[in-house]
């Protein structure tokens, strides 16, 4: 069974008079325990579809499953199935990481005792153990970044969506998150990953999705993808994922530059 499945997903808006098509038929399927990359331009439909696969949207047409659970059927227990770190950190500050966290296993039905043990366990995961009793208020970016991955982990989900975990680090933290996504997924969680940073994509998923205007445009593991495009332009160098991504939009450089690319 694939962690994450979706036949024909669609939604619609009214605009006015308007009916407005952000996602017109998209399927995806998700293999258990791999880093997939969802990725398009501003506008294209990939965070629509990321709203719908977590519960946070309803669908216009088609169906999804996340972790075996139907997420129009049963949307209470789809969110038993997945954690989700979005790009703003929701931490409260004035609160300790070690407190954060106690408070959500706590909020997930957890004794006491085992919520301080699944803290320690996590503060441990994401290397946060000496800034486990600090207040938040002091924690560097790439921290909160990591607690923020951390309190996505509380109660243990099978599928981790990770909304641009990176945006705004400086490289050394942004680096220190990608080791954390490889460190959880190594233990067998899913990650279904969007982000801004294409070399991120490259370094962290076994296969990517491109999105534009509502629909999948292209699809395949970085190695893949780059080979596809090499022989059919016949390029004498090694292709990067920014030269497949404007290959699949019909995007320019003269077009992207200047523009931040929310994948």
């Amino acid at each position: 069974m694939s962690a994450i499945t979706a036949t024909g997903l669609k939604k619609t808006y009214q605009s006015g008079d308007e009916q407005v098509e952000a996602v017109r038929g998209v399927d995806i399927e998700v293999d258990r325990g791999e880093v997939f990359g969802f990725l398009g331009p501003n506008g294209a439909g990939k965070s629509t579809t990321v709203r719908m696969l977590t519960t946070l949207m309803t669908l216009s047409g088609g169906s999804a499953t996340v972790g075996g659970v139907d997420v129009t059927a049963d949307p209470y227990g789809a969110r038993r199935k997945i954690g989700v770190a979005l790009q703003e950190a929701g931490l409260d500050v004035r609160q300790t990481g070690r407190e954060i966290l106690t408070l959500q296993a706590r909020l997930f039905g957890m004794t006491a005792s085992e919520a301080a043990d699944r803290a320690q366990e996590l503060l441990e995961l994401v290397d946060l153990l000496d800034a486990g009793d600090r207040r938040v208020k002091g924690y560097s970016g790439g921290m909160k970044r990591r607690l923020d991955l951390a309190s996505a982990l509380v109660h243990r989900p099978e599928v981790l969506f990770l909304d641009e975990p990176t945006t705004g680090l400086d490289p050394a933290s942004r680096l220190t998150v990608w080791d954390e996504v490889k460190r959880i997924n190594a233990l067998g969680t899913t990650v279904f990953l969007t982000t801004q940073y294409l070399e991120e994509a490259d370094q962290l998923c076994n296969r990517l999705a491109f999105i534009d205007d509502g629909l999948i445009i292209r699809e395949g593991t970085p190695a893949s993808l780059k080979q596809e495009l090499r022989e059919r332009r016949n390029m004498t160098t090694e292709p990067t994922l920014d030269d497949v991504f404007l290959d699949a939009t019909g995007r320019t450089r003269e077009r992207v530059a200047g523009e931040v690319k929310e994948v």
